[in-house]
């Protein structure tokens, strides 16, 4: 009999705090949006609540009355501050090298738009790595659901299981659990461990060297383990 398969493929990523670090640019904005158009300084916590789904659900849930105004002002001032404040995560560029030399399979699911992510790639690299790329512009539903992972699965032609869906807040968590997708949440983006370790994930990572280990070999513990290595 052929040796079970070990580890995970196809791997796929959120992009916006997972491959690239956008933590400083996203605050920023959004600090800068709410405060011009609503006059006020919300809390980090209530402004960045609804991040990993589309920006303009993220304005509605702000403020219904006057989201398209906070999302053309947030558009504008992270379009100007982008290239400055977006900056790559040091190590993820080895992970995806080292997983592309392995043979895995790379793939990004992210709410961002179109426009937005070829932005993201071309200030931090990395489009290389990766064969599929679906963005909310490729879907009209959007994480949680998990109609975009069952897209870039189909694209790889590749079923739920053996894949791995890894991302940095709980809509990705989700969005991967539906789709039938084992998930990691990273320790790295914008919500803490308390926010992501009540959304489910399977597998907790610190730091991204963790990665490799976890996507080729599946030695990560799980959460409910207490570990995050063995």
């Amino acid at each position: 009999m052929p040796d079970e398969p070990i580890g995970f493929d196809p791997v796929v990523f959120d992009l916006d705090g997972t491959v690239v670090d956008t933590v400083e640019l996203i605050v920023e904005s959004f600090r800068y949006a709410t405060r011009t158009v609503l006059g006020e300084t919300l809390p980090d916590e209530v402004i960045l609540h609804g991040v990993g789904q589309p920006l303009m659900a993220q304005m509605v849930r702000l403020s219904a009355e006057r989201a398209q105004e906070l999302y053309d002002v947030y558009r504008e001032y992270n379009h100007r501050r982008h290239d400055e404040l977006i900056r790559g995560y040091e190590g993820i560029a080895e992970v995806l090298d080292g997983l592309r030399a392995a043979g895995r399979r790379l793939g990004i699911v992210t709410s961002k738009s179109a426009d937005t992510t070829q932005m993201a790639f071309r200030a931090v690299g990395l489009r290389e790595h990766f064969e599929v790329v679906i963005t909310a512009s490729d879907t009209t539903e959007h994480k949680p659901s998990p109609v975009p992972l069952r897209l870039c699965l189909e694209r790889f032609g590749a079923s739920a299981e053996g894949a791995l869906y890894i991302g940095d807040s709980p809509v990705d968590i989700e969005a991967g659990r539906a789709a039938g997708m084992a998930t990691a949440a990273v320790a790295w983006g914008v919500f803490g461990r308390e926010a992501l370790m009540a959304s489910g994930p399977d597998y907790w990572l610190d730091e991204p060297a963790e990665l490799l280990d976890l996507c080729l070999r599946g030695v990560r513990a799980t959460p409910g383990e207490g570990a995050t290595s063995e």
